[in-house]
Formats: C-alpha cells, structure tokens, sequence
C-alpha cells in the first residue's frame, strides 16, 4: 500500500529543508533529495512511487519570481527539436571512444534523478550568489547533481555525428575551462542575447566560450544497436554534442527543478 502522505505535505516538507539548511546550494539539494528518500523508505514505499514523489516535490518548490532560473538551482534541460521528450542526463558510465569521459546524452525518462544539472558561475568569474536570476550572456557551469561531475565539451569528435564531444568531467564541480559556457537568450525572432535574464518559459542555447560550439541534439541521431551493439545500455538515446551552427538542434529549455530564492 501507498503512505499516507499528501503531496503538499512533501512540497512544504521540501521546501522548509531548503530554506532551514545554511550549508551551500550543493548541500542543500543533496540534503533535500536523501531525506525524503529516507522518508519513503522507512514507510516502505515502491521505487516507482518514491521516484514520483521526489519529482513531483522538485517540480513545485520555486522561487518567488518564477519566471526565471537562478543560480544554485538544480534544473531538467529538455531538447525542443525533438519535440521536448528528451532530457538532457549524465550517469557513471564512460564513453568508449574518444576521450573516455563521462557519458552525456538525452534520454526520454523525465522521472529520473539523473537528469538535474545545478546552475553555478563559471570558472574565474564572480561568484554568482543563490537565487541570483542568472543574466543573459553570463557564463556558466552546470554540475551534474548525481554525480558532481560537469558538462564539458572539447575538440575530440563525437562517436555518431562527428562533432565535438559533450562528457562529464571533474569532481564535485571542479574542474576546467572547457566546463564554462555562455548563456545564449533568446532576442526577437533568434538568439541574440538580447533579453535580460535566462527565462524558464523560452528556449536557450549554451555556447562554449572555448570551443565556440553550441550544446546541441538531434531526434535523428539515435543511439542503436547497428551503432552501439546488442544489450546497448543507452539504447534509444540520442547523442548529445556541440556543433557550429545556432539552430534548432541546439535549443533547450528548463523545465522541472528546484528553484533556489535568495
């Protein structure tokens, strides 16, 4: 049987934990995700439901100002091409070509924890304080909250379209320059950087600010077993990689998260 436990009773259990915690944002969510695991694993709940239970209380707990993304927050990056199914995820297994690295793809599994990515300030800038709405052309990092590893990309190719690879790389958020990327607003009818903060409700691009490249997907470069073997554990995913162009391959949009305020 299901715990007797309302929804809203999660939320504001949530909530309180995040805003109570004075340790750092990391901490915070980490906090916030392991408690009520434990708290759905002492009444015996199913797996699925705790999962359920977690995304639901991360898809509600927000800032005041819900408009925008803020710094510390642990956000779902969904890829628009193809058709906002996909979600930009990372996990501990490692790329078996190129650089080895940490894998990074995009999965059609919205409930899984392992597609939250915190917002933090890139390396060598100015700290950006919690809940600070994070400015248009700002560079970033994004740390993968599972695994503290970051989103990377470099000149190495990736293994299906032959662009750059995006990896996971470094430890607890710490690791190079090729984790900064630059924030790329929408404007007018394109990508100019012209609006004033990163909006959760319009699209977004990434620009590596050493490799020029934008993050970027495809729903036609998929992960199959012509190209990844029999029992792939990526299966059905799609490559995710930085390309050249600024286009519709490579607009994202935030979508569930926990939204830190200040």
């Amino acid at each position: 049987f299901f715990p007797q436990i309302s929804t809203s009773q999660l939320v504001l259990f949530t909530s309180q934990r995040i805003n109570s915690r004075q340790s750092s944002p990391t901490k915070k969510l980490s906090i916030v995700l392991l408690e009520i695991k434990n708290k759905e694993n002492n009444m015996k709940a199913p797996s699925c439901f705790v999962t359920a239970v977690i995304l639901c209380a991360l898809g509600t707990v927000s800032a005041d100002d819900d408009k925008y993304v803020t710094c510390g927050s642990a956000i779902k990056l969904t890829h628009v091409e193809s058709g906002g199914k996909f979600f930009l995820q990372s996990d501990e297994r490692q790329l078996q070509s190129g650089s080895g690295q940490q894998l990074v793809t995009a999965a059609p599994n919205n409930n899984s924890p392992k597609g939250l990515w915190q917002v933090r300030e890139g390396h060598d800038t100015p700290i950006c304080p919690v809940g600070t709405p994070v400015k248009c052309g700002s560079t970033i990092r994004l740390m993968h909250l599972e695994t503290g590893s970051n989103l990377h990309t470099h000149g190495i190719r990736s293994p299906l379209s032959n662009q750059h690879e995006v990896t996971g790389f470094g430890q607890e958020g710490e690791g190079d320059p090729g984790d900064d990327w630059e924030v790329v607003c929408e404007g007018g009818s394109y990508f100019s950087g012209s609006s004033e903060y990163w909006r959760r409700d319009r699209p977004i691009q990434f620009k590596g600010t050493g490799t020029k490249r934008f993050l970027g997907s495809s729903s036609t470069v998929k992960f199959t077993e012509q190209n990844c073997g029999r029992g792939c554990p990526i299966l059905n995913q799609l490559e995710v990689f930085a390309r050249k162009s600024s286009d519709s391959y490579t607009q994202w949009k935030a979508e569930q998260g926990v939204y830190l305020s200040k």
